[in-house]
């Protein structure tokens, strides 16, 4: 018998994850990858008896490897709040999902364990751009303001970290950065204790976020925005949040990053707009490689040809 955590790279998957094993402590196989990198079950040979916690990516997307899993007799705990489809009927899989665009995978896990270890949940919230969430959260608890700007860029940067083509992108590998965190019941005290590893990932976001914000719009008016990144580290390091700095600035309108790709295509970050937030995973679904959740999505690999196509349904989407 075996146990394996299954978890999206990013801040949100990470600090489900810290709060559900500070609670429920087990030395599981670690599956994880780069936060574009959600097909995760695939890498699971399951056998009966085995236990695996999947947390922060799509059952859409992983599907057929979740009956795979459940046909081979092994035990499934599953929750997300990307869109999900049809969820099979099994004795063996305990899901909790849930759609809504101001819920993360965090935020159910700090429902789950009734707060236990609210501070993380707060942080994976804030990665996940839901600040008004996070700061609910927060509301009836004594952390004062400095502590909470804390907790807030603590989760901008593990999030920020998730984003690349591949591990060698990353500042950390998601995987030791969660083992880095779990060693702490408290993230204030990550922040303290390892400062060293909450300034590199401090440094390298003001950096690329600095480059980012030089880019020229491709299109911009009320309604959305489109801008393009090179191919680059720093470009796919930031993509994801600065499409959430894009949003905070101008809550009413969509943006669009996209980030050259060394095959001519490009990676595609999707935020509809902070005060109407819903459509971006439909819109990112019309596309090959496609989805994501209601507030935020992308395209992993969108062909160039197919550029036209997808401002136009932005747009069509967001006017």
């Amino acid at each position: 018998m075996a146990d394996y955590d299954v978890f999206n790279g990013d801040a949100d998957g990470i600090c489900a994850l810290v709060q559900l094993r500070l609670a429920e402590p087990r030395k599981a196989h670690l599956v994880t990858g780069v936060k574009r990198d959600i097909s995760l079950l695939k890498q699971v040979d399951a056998e009966p008896g085995d236990r695996i916690t999947v947390l922060d990516i799509s059952m859409d997307k992983n599907r057929n490897d979740l009956h795979r899993v459940l046909n081979a007799g092994a035990e499934v705990f599953y929750v997300d709040h990307h869109f999900a489809g049809e969820v099979p009927s099994s004795a063996a899989l305990k899901s909790m999902i849930n759609e809504a665009p101001d819920v993360c995978t965090s935020l159910l896990i700090n429902h789950y364990l009734r707060g236990a270890y609210l501070a993380w949940g707060i942080v994976g919230t804030f990665g996940d751009n839901l600040k008004k969430s996070a700061i609910g959260m927060a509301k009836n608890t004594d952390l004062g303001a400095e502590q909470l700007q804390g907790l807030e860029n603590l989760g901008i940067y593990i999030n920020y970290n998730g984003y690349g083509s591949d591990l060698a992108d990353l500042h950390f590998d998601p995987a030791e950065l969660y083992r880095l965190a779990v060693q702490y019941a408290n993230p204030l005290d990550f922040i303290e204790d390892g400062a060293e590893h909450f300034q590199r990932l401090e440094t390298g976001y003001h950096q690329d976020l600095s480059l980012a914000q030089a880019t020229q719009a491709l299109i911009a008016d009320s309604a959305v925005a489109v801008f393009e990144l090179p191919d680059a580290p720093w470009a796919r390091r930031v993509s994801g949040v600065y499409s959430n700095d894009l949003t905070n600035q101008h809550p009413d309108r969509a943006h669009a990053v996209l980030t050259a790709k060394s095959n001519g295509n490009y990676l595609v970050s999707v935020r509809a707009p902070l005060n109407n937030k819903q459509g971006a995973s439909a819109l990112c679904r019309q596309f090959p490689t496609g989805g994501g959740r209601e507030a935020a999505a992308g395209i992993n690999d969108l062909p160039a040809d197919m550029l036209a196509q997808f401002i136009d349904a932005l747009k069509q989407a967001y006017l």
